[in-house]
């Protein structure tokens, strides 16, 4: 089955017997063709910022442009704010100019780091102290482009990184909804706009429910729980 955004669901469940270990091992072939991230021409109406969205698509794109005040009903973290009209100010409104330095702006000043567990930090707390991981970036990425009216997405997924090292991880990154291109990725861990070297396996609105794996299990008799995980990525030319 499927989600709201278009994402392939398999659910299992489980009879309550106990068990010591859930092991969950997935072997994919995916080809992919978009060389190029920039094979489109945006709607003129929406080469400069603020964009004005149509009523239907501005209807159809609501939980893009609230993001967490869906869910929480809070305001735009005024430090992302400021951070995104800053560039808006610099760019002289352009849309992709916008996208392309902000890509830059957190690519260049942050540190990226890395924390296997938990929720993305708060957008303002990863610009504050220029670190954060890659789904720290994304989060940031997302609030700038809504606090000034352009959809975004989270993404989770894979990235091909350095071809010359085995380590592997789960990576983040944004999707921003431009008229006359669609959806398109830009990822601010590798200042990079998402061609063929990225793999998405989920995209939402919020980044909480982007995992590619969720679940919840109960532990008896005080017994401790432990994931690892094992990633192979083998790129063919």
């Amino acid at each position: 089955m499927s989600d709201l955004d278009g994402n392939t669901l398999v659910t299992l469940r489980f009879k309550p017997d106990e068990t010591e270990t859930l092991s969950v091992q997935v072997l994919t072939s995916v080809e992919t063709h978009r060389t190029n991230p920039f094979d489109y021409l945006l709607e003129t109406w929406a080469t400069r910022l603020p964009i004005d969205y149509p009523s239907s698509l501005l209807l159809q794109l609501q939980p893009y442009l609230s993001g967490q005040q869906v869910l929480y009903q809070t305001s735009t973290d005024p430090i992302a704010l400021q951070l995104a009209q800053d560039i808006v100010q610099a760019v002289d409104g352009n849309t992709l100019g916008f996208l392309s330095e902000l890509n830059q702006r957190i690519y260049a000043g942050c540190k990226y780091m890395i924390r296997e567990t938990g929720d993305p930090l708060p957008p303002g707390v990863t610009w504050t102290t220029r670190s954060g991981t890659c789904r720290d970036f994304a989060v940031l990425f997302v609030e700038a482009c809504r606090a000034i009216g352009l959809a975004a997405r989270f993404v989770s997924g894979y990235q091909e990184g350095d071809p010359d090292s085995s380590d592997r991880h789960l990576h983040a990154w944004a999707e921003v909804y431009l008229p006359g291109g669609g959806w398109r990725g830009y990822d601010p861990t590798q200042g990079l706009a998402v061609a063929d070297r990225h793999l998405a396996l989920v995209a939402s609105p919020l980044s909480s429910y982007a995992a590619p794996i969720s679940g919840s299990f109960k532990q008896a008799n005080g017994a401790q729980a432990t994931m690892t995980y094992q990633l192979t990525i083998q790129g063919l030319t």
